[in-house]
């Protein structure tokens, strides 16, 4: 778990982290045309946060970068990169480089939530020629659901139902992994077709829910005679 102390804000973390990412692989300001920010830490209802990032394009002068923040919970960064790979893939891109910033400050009020909270900062650069290639064919769940919501614009504590939380979320899985089947079809897709899987992490064994219902998923379509059989490597 991780905390800020009193001089440190979700701002002040995103600017460390986007000045670091241009440092360290000697991007200039000058090389990047979209800017977009993803987060739930809300700390002006008007002013975006991305406004705020440009205050390190200044002394280069290209304030010609598109982007604002996306806010929203958990979500925020993955909208975030979809919206910078659209960009990069659409009429606008003019060969610039486009970066995502992910960053949140997670704190909950006295009580069982408390130790799920914490605050972290990524930067993702997104261009041609990347390590990382994201697959073309990708699948979308929402709905809306009063599990998590922050209505009170005088705390920073959100309202939270844990067990309906997990319940929700468990269920996006099911139906995004049962839409990208869709949309990968007729090439039959299973767990066997992942190298990894990267899921919400609040505690250890929301992962081990996460993992398993996609494997009782593939084994309710093996059942119906619709699936891949499971490999040996698994069943031992």
């Amino acid at each position: 778990m991780a905390c800020l102390n009193d001089r440190e804000d979700v701002n002040s973390i995103s600017l460390t982290c986007l000045k670091n990412l241009m440092e360290k692989y000697k991007v200039s300001p000058k090389q990047i045309g979209h800017l977009e920010v993803g987060t739930e830490t809300l700390l002006d209802k008007s002013k975006s946060m991305k406004t705020l990032l440009m205050s390190l394009f200044k002394e280069s002068g290209n304030h010609d970068v598109e982007g604002v923040t996306t806010t929203n919970a958990c979500y925020g960064a993955t909208a975030a990169l979809f919206n910078t790979l659209n960009w990069i893939d659409s009429r606008s891109w003019d060969g610039r480089y486009g970066v995502v910033v992910s960053s949140d400050v997670a704190v909950y009020p006295k009580g069982n939530a408390r130790p799920t909270g914490g605050v972290g900062c990524i930067c993702m650069l997104i261009g041609p020629d990347a390590p990382i290639v994201i697959d073309p064919i990708r699948s979308s769940f929402i709905d809306n659901a009063y599990d998590f919501y922050k209505p009170d614009p005088r705390s920073e504590y959100p309202l939270v139902d844990g067990h309906a939380s997990v319940g929700v979320y468990l269920d996006a899985l099911r139906q995004c992994y049962d839409t990208l089947k869709r949309k990968r079809a007729p090439q039959p897709l299973s767990y066997n077709d992942f190298s990894y899987f990267a899921f919400h992490t609040p505690f250890a064994k929301m992962v081990q829910k996460s993992f398993f219902t996609m494997i009782l998923h593939d084994a309710q379509l093996q059942a119906q005679g619709k699936g891949e059989v499971f490999t040996k490597e698994f069943v031992n």
